[in-house]
């Protein structure tokens, strides 16, 4: 039995980012995604790995203790890198209960499983969990001002709590049993194969349909992108470098207001599709876009401090917030020719 990665969450969009990117740089590395398949996963956003030979899919649910187990009984798992969220604020608005299932029980789950596993092996300090969280645990900010590493948690939505209860519970498994956990937070994500609810995807669907744009409040809130494929960079970094019990901050270094990031999303539009402009008979996408109600307990502002990862492990973001939305929009737009949802 070959010693193998389990990645969780893998068919979503971070993680089916991260295991495209894995594959390709380590080749002779074994990798195991479990994905639960639920609106946030599909098999299509990993078609290109689904025949390598080092690349496993196991349909699955991290809640579940008895499917988590049996994955430690059949691979040998050298180390778990855990994606798999319930993700969707407006979603644990409306209905948190899934999101403690996932977030909270599916951490636990997956904890205990390593733990047992990697104790029979003598081996709980070398192999390595790495929790994949977000900047959102750490609450909203003023004006000015960063999140680093040391900033205390101060959730505000069903979401982010259940991903700080989960935070917790990784650091609790590394000080009660000396567990090799290790946690990085990360700023907005964006690029392709991002689910169609979240905000660019958003945008881009409702402006090629000829529909209004709905931008929450006032536009202004504030957050740091991130291009995917640098956050995948940073993991792959956190993974094999990063220092036991630390946690790192990753950000793009790119505050943008949301309305900002609506406005350069149109104009990349008006230039890639111009042709639709004509036939809709709109001077600019922009014209579509459509302030509605704010959503509630929507933090205002969220700046990601990544200089410790920066000078501990040398890693920076390597895509520009104009490049990386560039690559997103011809992404999104080519797959609206193949009328394929996006």
């Amino acid at each position: 039995m070959s010693k193998a990665i389990l990645i969780t969450g893998g068919a979503g969009f971070i993680g089916s980012n991260f295991i495209q990117y894995y594959q390709k740089k380590y080749p002779e590395q074994q990798l195991i995604n479990v994905d639960k398949l639920t609106y946030a996963g599909s098999l299509n956003n990993l078609v290109e790995v689904e025949d390598a030979e080092n690349y496993h899919f196991i349909h699955g649910d991290i809640a579940d203790r008895t499917t988590v187990a049996a994955i430690f009984d059949e691979y040998d798992v050298e180390g778990v890198i855990h994606f798999a969220a319930e993700s969707h604020v407006d979603r644990s608005i409306d209905d948190a209960s899934p999101f403690i299932d996932t977030n909270l029980v599916g951490t636990l789950n997956l904890l205990q499983a390593a733990k047992e596993d990697w104790e029979k092996k003598g081996e709980l300090r070398q192999r390595r969990f790495h929790q994949i969280s977000t900047d959102e645990v750490y609450g909203s900010l003023g004006e000015s001002g960063k999140f680093t590493e040391e900033t205390p948690y101060d959730p505000r939505n069903p979401y982010s709590a259940s991903k700080a209860g989960a935070n917790l519970l990784v650091k609790s498994f590394g000080y009660t049993y000396g567990m090799n956990v290790i946690i990085s937070s990360c700023s907005n994500n964006y690029g392709p194969r991002q689910h169609d609810e979240k905000l660019l995807p958003t945008i881009i669907r409702h402006a090629l349909a000829n529909e209004p744009i709905p931008i929450y409040g006032d536009g202004k809130n504030i957050r740091d992108w991130l291009y995917v494929e640098d956050h995948c960079k940073a993991i792959d970094r956190i993974y094999h470098q990063g220092k036991t019990m630390e946690v790192y901050n990753v950000g793009g270094s790119n505050e943008q207001e949301n309305i900002m990031i609506t406005k350069m999303v149109c104009q990349l539009l008006d230039e890639l599709r111009p042709d639709l402009l004509q036939t809709y008979r709109l001077e600019h996408f922009s014209d579509l876009i459509t302030y509605v109600d704010d959503r509630q307990g929507h933090d205002k502002r969220y700046a990601i401090d990544a200089s410790k990862i920066q000078k501990e492990l040398g890693w920076q973001p390597e895509v520009d917030l104009e490049n990386g939305l560039r690559k997103t929009v011809e992404w999104y737009v080519e797959k609206w020719k193949t009328d394929v949802p996006i």
